[in-house]
């Protein structure tokens, strides 16, 4: 097994860290970038956020750049939601105590499932996120009656990569690509010219979440783990390593 990692820059240590302690090979090839949106300093946008009852936090990216923003003040007064376990470290790393979406589904429709988010009558709740994201949380935490805003604190570009990084990472014998968002699968379809779709389709993908899986399906994977979470310890049980 020799493994791809494409998550964006600075967010591979961990993995890189435990692949090294288990000797298992690998290639560090980030297939997304992050940035700053022009709206993160927006007023009435942070003015939202300190108004709200609750705060729901999409991924650590959405932390870091709020953080940013709010010179690393979090009011006391809010309810913090993460999505996911990594997104929770992050936010208690500030300091920041924050409920997260059960362990067996560390997603959107997890935090769904939690008690404190089915009546919300009258809840203002922002959902800090990037550019882009999905509607299914607003739309559903709506029918449950909050009123729902967006802080959009960063965005996802595609870095400048050569067609000629498939070939090497052919050349090189990766056999095995951890996916953590239908954006980096995207551009990964998107990276890969199509002398190399055979070689592609035969790579073990892991995926986090279902949503991912079926776009993985979709574009013709057939070797395809569901981690069910993107953070490391998912990853490597997907990957047949103990976490």
């Amino acid at each position: 097994m020799k493994v791809l990692l494409t998550r964006p820059e600075g967010r591979n240590q961990s993995m890189i860290e435990a692949l090294s302690q288990r000797q298992v090979p690998f290639v560090v090839t980030p297939l997304l970038e992050v940035i700053a949106t022009d709206d993160i300093y927006n007023e009435a946008d942070i003015a939202a956020f300190h108004q709200a009852d609750i705060v729901i936090f999409i991924s650590t990216n959405a932390v870091t750049y709020a953080a940013r923003a709010l010179n690393n003040h979090f009011p006391d007064n809010i309810d913090y939601y993460a999505v996911g376990q990594a997104t929770l470290l992050s936010l208690q790393a500030l300091g920041v105590n924050a409920i997260e979406a059960p362990t067996d589904c560390q997603q959107t429709e997890g935090l769904l499932t939690l008690p404190s988010l089915q009546a919300l009558d009258g809840q203002n709740i922002t959902i800090v996120r990037g550019v882009g994201g999905r509607e299914a949380l607003a739309e559903q935490l709506a029918q449950r009656g909050a009123i729902v805003s967006y802080w959009q604190v960063y965005q996802r570009e595609c870095p400048p990569l050569n067609h000629r990084v498939a070939y090497d990472w052919q050349q090189q014998n990766i056999d095995t690509i951890v996916i953590t968002s239908g954006q980096i699968l995207s551009h990964l379809m998107q990276l890969v010219p199509k002398e190399l779709f055979a070689w592609l389709h035969a790579c073990h993908i892991i995926v986090p979440s279902s949503r991912v899986y079926e776009q993985a399906i979709n574009a013709g994977f057939t070797h395809v783990t569901n981690a069910r979470a993107a953070n490391s310890d998912a990853v490597l049980i997907a990957l047949g390593l103990t976490a």
